[in-house]
C-alpha cells in the first residue's frame, strides 16, 4: 500500500494563508487560524501551516505531514465551493 507523495521540489507551493482570502467568503471567521485534522494521518495543526498549490480555478490544501489533499477550494462564477473531504474536521479559532 502506497501513501500520497508530497510534491517534490514544487516551487509552487505556498503556506495555507494563501487562500485566506478566499476561504473567507465561505467561513465566518478568521481561517488562518482555523486548526484542520488530516483523516490521513491524524496530524492536527493551524491552517496556515499547510501547503497549498494554486491554479487559475483556486487551489489544493495538503497535509503538512503527510501531503495528503486536505481541502479544495474551487473559485466558481456563483460563489466559492469548498470540499474538504480531506479533512477529519476543521475547527474555528477561539473568538
Amino acid at each position: 500500500m502506497s501513501s500520497p507523495a508530497a510534491p517534490a521540489a514544487d516551487r509552487t507551493a505556498l503556506d495555507g494563508s494563501a487562500l485566506a482570502g478566499t476561504l473567507s467568503e465561505v467561513y465566518a471567521f478568521e481561517t488562518t487560524r482555523a486548526v484542520v485534522r488530516c483523516s490521513s494521518c491524524g496530524h492536527t495543526d493551524v491552517l496556515a501551516r499547510t501547503t497549498v498549490h494554486l491554479s487559475a480555478m483556486g487551489g489544493v490544501v495538503r497535509c503538512a505531514t503527510c501531503a495528503a489533499v486536505l481541502l479544495v477550494v474551487v473559485e466558481r462564477p456563483d460563489g466559492v465551493r469548498v470540499s474538504a473531504s480531506g479533512a477529519a474536521w476543521v475547527q474555528a479559532p477561539p473568538r
